[in-house]
């Protein structure tokens, strides 16, 4: 890495889509540094190429600092906020509260720590991109994806507003709105056995390519993948909640 390359981090970065922004961030000649908590990091970075890993658990406080102790003196020009989990199932019956709580913890809180960190510097300088990774869950209740859905709301609402904050310092943030897409997110929440862990799925790379041509133009969010994730997050504005609730729920309720 030169004193002149670009310098971006990516979280949740071994797999899915934060390892398909790495790749498009190094494919445009920057130096990345990928975060995940998981042994998988570091061969991801091998095969990015100019990457850095590191190996963090961000649903603690600590490995918030840790990574942003592991970014240096180097000033960010990009950072995708993208570490992210699920949980399946009945909030009230099924799902265990330490699961749930370390969904907000890794969702909500880590985005909310790193960005504090980072925004800060990006600013001074008068400088830089911050990509939130929502969802298109993120415009509608979710049962049996309450606490996840509710937590992707909460980062689209958040970037929105930092990005309203944020005007005429040169610092830009986008959130990126997903649909389904083929990564291992339904495996891991536990919802491979409803529609929505059976329905068709954008391919991670086509996500990333339009999230960071997003993030580059400075946009204020962006809807990826099918043209049906479209059509539902312009629908959903239309629709009550109570509607939006019904019909969430008869995709991701468990044995559907």
């Amino acid at each position: 890495m030169t004193d002149s390359t670009r310098l971006a981090l990516v979280t949740g970065a071994s797999t899915g889509i934060g390892r398909a922004l790495a790749d498009e961030f190094a494919r445009h000649g920057f130096h990345v540094i990928m975060a995940a908590e998981d042994a998988e990091i570091t061969a991801a970075a091998q095969a990015v190429g100019d990457a850095t890993p590191v190996r963090v658990d961000l649903a603690r406080p600590h490995g918030v600092e840790e990574l942003y102790a592991a970014v240096g003196t180097r000033p960010l020009d990009a950072v995708a906020i993208n570490a992210g989990v699920g949980v399946g199932g009945d909030f009230a019956r099924d799902n265990a509260l330490a699961d749930e709580l370390n969904l907000v913890d890794l969702n909500v809180r880590s985005a909310v720590h790193l960005a504090k960190l980072v925004l800060n510097g990006m600013v001074r300088r008068g400088a830089g991109r911050v990509l939130f990774t929502s969802s298109i869950a993120a415009t509608s209740p979710g049962p049996y994806l309450a606490t996840y859905a509710a937590s992707k709301a909460f980062l689209y609402s958040f970037a929105e507003a930092l990005r309203h904050e944020l005007q005429g310092t040169g610092v830009t943030v986008t959130a990126l709105l997903p649909g389904p897409t083929d990564t291992r997110f339904f495996e891991r929440a536990g919802v491979l056995d409803t529609r929505l862990g059976k329905s068709g799925k954008d391919d991670p790379a086509d996500v990333a390519r339009q999230a960071y041509a997003a993030l580059m133009a400075g946009k204020d969010h962006v809807v990826t993948g099918s043209a049906r994730n479209k059509v539902q997050t312009t629908a959903s504005r239309a629709m009550p909640e109570p509607v939006k609730a019904k019909m969430h729920a008869l995709m991701s309720k468990p044995g559907t």
